[in-house]
C-alpha cells in the first residue's frame, strides 16, 4: 500500500510508534484514535500491524490532509472514520462515533511535510509566500493579522513566550517600524525584517538555525492556538483512555515536550498511569540521516493502570 500521496512524506518515529503500541495491536478488537492524522503515515503502519477487527478514528485540523489520508487508507474502508477537527475537540469526535474511550491514542504534534513545503501555507521562510500559517484554512486569523495588528509589547511577549527568542523586543520593534511604511503580507518580508533585527554576532552564533526560525514558530503556535489545544487534549487523557490503554505523543520543541512530560508525570504520580519509558524515545542515526526533520522529535508514552 502507498502510505502517502505526497513525495517525500516520511512519518517520524514510525517504527517506534508501532513498537509502543504493539502489545495492544496483537490482541483482540481495539479502538485507535489518531489525533493528528496528517497523510496517514502512522495510521497506515498501525493498521498494517493489526487485525481487521481494529477500528481507527483519524482527525486533523487540515481538511486537505483528511482528503489525502482517506485516499491513502482506501484499503481499510470500513475500519476507519475521518474527521476534519482539531484534537482539542476530541470529546466531541468520540461522542459522534459513539465511543466511551479508546485503547490507543497517538498525537504527532509536528507540522506535516506537505504543509511546511507549500509556500501558499506560509509556514516556512524557505520559499516566499503569503504570511498565513493556518493549519485549518477555515480559521479566521492569519500570521499577517498578528504582525500587522498587535501592539509592540504584546508582539514581543508572543515571540518570547512561544518562540523562546531572547531578542523578541528588537524583532517586535523592527516589525512595528516596518509596518508603518508597508503592510507585512509575505514570508519573505518577515524573514528579512527578523534577519536585520538580530545583531550580526548573533546570526553568526546561530549557524545551522535560521535567524527567523523562532519568530516563525511563535507566530504559527499563536495562529493555531497550539499549546492551549494540546493542554486540552492532555487534560482529557484520564477520561478517554480505557484501562490498559496507551497514549503516545511526538513533540518537536521544548514548549510542547515540557507540557507532555509534565502531564504524563502527573498521571503517573497519581497512580493513574505508568510511564512507558524513563526518557523520551528519539530517532535513530539512520532515520536522522534519511529524514532530518526527525532530529528534534521526542516520543513519550503512558499506559493507563487497570
Amino acid at each position: 500500500m502507498t502510505v502517502s500521496s505526497e513525495p517525500g512524506h516520511k512519518p517520524v518515529l514510525c517504527d517506534e510508534v508501532v513498537e509502543l503500541f504493539s502489545p495492544l495491536l496483537a490482541v483482540g478488537q481495539k479502538r485507535i484514535l489518531d489525533c493528528t492524522l496528517g497523510l496517514a503515515g502512522h495510521a497506515g503502519a498501525l493498521l498494517r500491524t493489526s487485525g481487521k477487527e481494529v477500528q481507527l478514528v483519524g482527525m486533523d485540523a487540515d481538511e486537505g490532509n483528511v482528503v489525502c489520508a482517506r485516499q491513502n487508507l482506501a484499503l481499510y474502508e470500513g475500519q476507519v472514520r475521518f474527521f476534519h477537527a482539531n484534537f482539542a475537540q476530541v470529546r466531541d469526535v468520540l461522542a459522534e462515533v459513539g465511543w466511551d474511550n479508546v485503547d490507543i491514542l497517538l498525537a504527532d504534534l509536528g507540522v506535516a511535510s506537505n504543509q511546511l513545503d507549500d509556500p501558499g501555507r506560509g509556514m516556512s521562510f524557505s520559499k516566499d509566500g503569503p504570511l498565513d500559517m493556518r493549519l485549518d484554512r477555515e480559521s479566521p486569523g492569519t500570521a499577517a493579522d498578528l504582525v500587522n495588528q498587535m501592539g509592540q509589547k504584546e508582539l514581543a511577549d508572543l515571540i518570547y513566550n512561544f518562540g523562546e527568542e531572547r531578542y523578541s523586543r528588537r524583532i517586535a520593534r523592527a516589525i512595528v517600524e516596518e509596518r508603518r511604511k508597508n503592510k507585512i503580507e509575505r514570508t519573505g518580508q518577515l524573514e528579512e525584517i527578523v534577519f536585520r533585527a538580530l545583531p550580526a554576532a548573533v546570526r553568526q552564533r546561530r549557524k545551522g538555525v535560521h535567524p527567523a526560525t523562532r519568530t516563525f514558530q511563535a507566530l504559527r503556535i499563536a495562529v493555531n492556538d497550539e499549546l492551549r489545544n494540546l493542554e486540552t487534549l492532555l487534560s482529557s487523557l484520564g477520561e478517554i483512555l480505557a484501562p490498559g490503554g496507551r497514549a503516545g505523543f511526538i513533540s518537536f520543541h521544548s514548549l510542547e515536550d515540557r507540557r507532555v512530560k509534565q502531564a504524563l508525570a502527573e498521571l503517573a504520580e497519581a497512580g493513574t498511569a505508568k510511564l512507558l519509558s524513563r526518557k523520551p524515545i528519539t530517532a535513530s542515526e539512520n532515520e536522522m540521516q534519511n529524514n532530518p526533520r526527525s532530529r528534534s522529535a521526542k516520543l513519550r508514552g503512558i499506559e493507563i493502570v487497570g
